[in-house]
């Protein structure tokens, strides 16, 4: 489920706020999961839910209305992930035990309004509870793009892709050929990243890509 996936991932970063030391890594591993998962699920729900249910309007207003609250919330944690000064120990504690309620309670609140509207629509929480493995599947140093769904599953690699640190190597490992991924991560950032194939008689293909450095500072010659 959603809700245990979210609390499985809050749970490292609450016990180091709670015993007075910032959680950095957790906290941006946290983070990260609420962008890619929660908030593309929120943004799923939205697009399915809200299209097949018009004449459920009123109804569906609260849903709306958590939504914005779930945005406003995991926008705090963002912006306290990458400025340590933003929020202390205790309030980010705070902050987060309130995402575990907001979140309880608005997929307690969307059963019972899809119930009422009548309609076997995707909820956040039916999709939270199906095999939602594209985190994991994404986050590692090899990843297999065989295991991800099609052109969404794709999608899921460039933006892990795009987020990769200066430095890191990921090696992407598929059956069919990964140029077509590359073409679109070099369009996107031209010159950032290089590539090297690992097998020299694919398929399956491996390829290793690493998000290159920084140029440095350009030093004055003596003249």
């Amino acid at each position: 489920m959603l809700r245990d996936a979210v609390r499985s991932r809050a749970e490292p970063m609450l016990r180091r706020a709670e015993a007075g030391t910032w959680p950095a890594f957790e906290l941006t591993e946290f983070v990260n999961y609420l962008q890619l998962e929660v908030l593309r699920q929120i943004a799923d729900e939205e697009w399915l839910l809200f299209r097949g249910a018009r004449e459920a309007a009123d109804q569906l207003a609260a849903l709306r209305r958590d939504h914005l609250e779930l945005r406003l919330t995991i926008d705090r944690l963002t912006e306290a992930a990458t400025s340590m000064q933003a929020l202390t120990t205790d309030q980010l504690a705070v902050i987060t035990r309130d995402l575990l309620e907001q979140i309880d309670a608005h997929l307690r609140a969307e059963e019972r309004q899809l119930t009422v509207a009548g309609e076997d629509i995707p909820s956040m929480a039916k999709l939270g509870s199906q095999p939602h493995e594209w985190y994991s599947l994404t986050e590692g140093a090899t990843i297999d793009l065989d295991r991800l769904p099609g052109t969404a599953g794709a999608d899921a690699v460039l933006d892990r892709l795009l987020r990769m640190r200066p430095g890191e190597r990921v090696v992407i490992s598929c059956s069919t050929d990964p140029s077509p991924l590359w073409r679109r991560l070099s369009r996107s950032t031209p010159g950032g990243y290089g590539m090297t194939s690992v097998t020299s008689t694919p398929p399956p293909w491996q390829i290793e890509i690493e998000k290159r450095l920084p140029p440095g500072p350009l030093v004055a010659q003596p003249g």
